[in-house]
């Protein structure tokens, strides 16, 4: 079966792209035009259950992608403006144009990017104009441009189809940097080997490891052997029901406690790229009785030790709680919670704050999980209380024992609508060699 391959460009250059990928035995390739960088997330949004990656033309659309889709899990690739590209406008300009390198005006690549390609054009202390993209094409265009009226700039190279048009327009001399073959190559090997990595991480073995709280619920009167056998029969029923939606297997570790085996590309599936809890008829009765660790491993035993981690786990998190621990260590949860949190269990890098501060990797992983959710760098107590879901003097005490040990400094206080002294405000910094 074919990768369906959805490929994101703009006109001049699709039907060139598109039939590279064709030749292809390996992709299967669905064209998508788009005409304003603006429109690239509608595109994948409405079309994303046709294929199973996305090509884009260049950074920009690939760029837009995953800020106006950020949703979309599908990996996504992009065609590089540098390499054969940028070398085959620079032939043209040369023996068409006859220009002055040094006459050009570049955007897009950054000064690393120019700076390679001047060395490996044999140009010892030439340094090319260039200008990377801040976000604003008009800034492209008018950079372009004002060297150009300038007199500094005999031709403008552009990688963006829009400035092309804009410059052209305007009567500036410009050239755009187009894909080559060699160019839409590589990145087709790069998307071919990702999907090599990703068959190969879908193979691997996923383990839910389940509680039930089969006594919720029931009266005291009704703790017969037998109703509450009928309820253990009706729980391993249910699991029965939901392994079979799973393509996996159960087997009872004891009253109450079940073990569920499937594949890591399943579980990823049913819980939206391991974001949610999976809505299943089969799991909805059990609500917030039902407490799941899954583990993710490379053999059935690797995986049911990681289970048992991750429901380890969710004892900070209270009954009804989901957790994933994968085989690299780094733990994903609670599902489904807007407290959601990417970290590590593992002591590599943090061991050493760990003995210095007298807090363990994972509340350390978890407080960088934390400040990258938030996009900050400063915390007070009890922000961290809300995300770690303890009590707020837990959380100034872990502040504290951060500040003592220098990766932590107190740099202002924050008044709350809540009656007492204002919170002090923590810079953190855990650096790691």
């Amino acid at each position: 079966m074919k990768i369906k391959l959805g490929y994101v460009g703009v006109e001049d250059t699709m039907a060139f792209v598109t039939e590279i990928v064709r030749q292809s035995a390996e992709f299967e390739c669905l064209p998508f035009k788009h005409e304003r960088f603006e429109d690239v997330g509608q595109i994948i949004r409405e079309h994303s259950g046709k294929v199973d990656m996305w090509l884009f033309s260049g950074p920009l659309p690939y760029q837009a992608a995953k800020e106006q889709a950020p949703e979309i899990r599908q990996p996504m690739f992009y065609i590089s403006y540098s390499g054969t590209g940028l070398y085959r406008t620079l032939c043209q300009l040369f023996y068409r144009e006859r220009i002055d390198i040094t006459r050009l005006s570049f955007d897009m690549y950054t000064d690393e990017e120019l700076a390679k390609a001047a060395q490996e054009l044999n140009l010892e202390g030439v340094r090319l104009k260039g200008k990377p993209f801040d976000g604003s094409y008009q800034g492209l265009i008018d950079y372009h441009a004002e060297l150009w009226k300038r007199g500094e700039t005999d031709y403008a190279v552009t990688c963006v189809w829009y400035v092309q048009d804009k410059l052209k327009a305007m009567g500036v001399p410009v050239l755009r940097v187009i894909p080559t073959e060699l160019s839409v190559q590589e990145a087709l090997t790069d998307a071919s080997r990702r999907w090599e990595t990703m068959r190969y991480m879908d193979a691997q073995i996923a383990v839910q490891i389940v509680e039930l709280d089969l006594y919720a619920g029931v009266s005291k009167d009704t703790y017969g052997s037998d109703e509450l056998f009928r309820m253990e029969l009706a729980a391993s029923e249910s699991l029965l029901d939901y392994s079979k939606r799973v393509l996996g297997s159960m087997k009872t570790i004891s009253p109450g406690r079940y073990a569920i085996f499937t594949t890591r590309g399943i579980m990823r599936d049913i819980t939206h790229e391991f974001t949610q809890i999976p809505d299943c008829p089969e799991l909805r009765d059990w609500g917030n009785e039902l407490t799941c660790g899954i583990g993710i491993g490379r053999t059935a035993y690797e995986a049911e030790l990681m289970a048992g981690h991750a429901l380890r786990q969710t004892r900070h998190y209270g009954k009804g709680s989901w957790m994933v621990v994968f085989d690299d260590k780094s733990v994903i949860g609670p599902l489904g919670r807007a407290e959601r949190l990417a970290y590590s269990y593992s002591v590599d890098g943090l061991q050493e704050i760990s003995e210095q501060t007298g807090l363990s990797a994972v509340t350390l992983g978890k407080i960088e999980a934390i400040l990258k959710k938030l996009q900050t760098e400063t915390i007070h107590s009890n922000q961290l209380a809300q995300q770690m879901m303890i009590m707020p003097r837990s959380a100034r005490r872990i502040l504290i024992q951060l500040e003592s040990s220098g990766y932590a400094e107190v740099i202002g206080e924050e008044t709350t609508n809540v009656r007492g002294r204002p919170l002090k405000l923590y810079r953190v910094d855990l650096k790691r060699e």
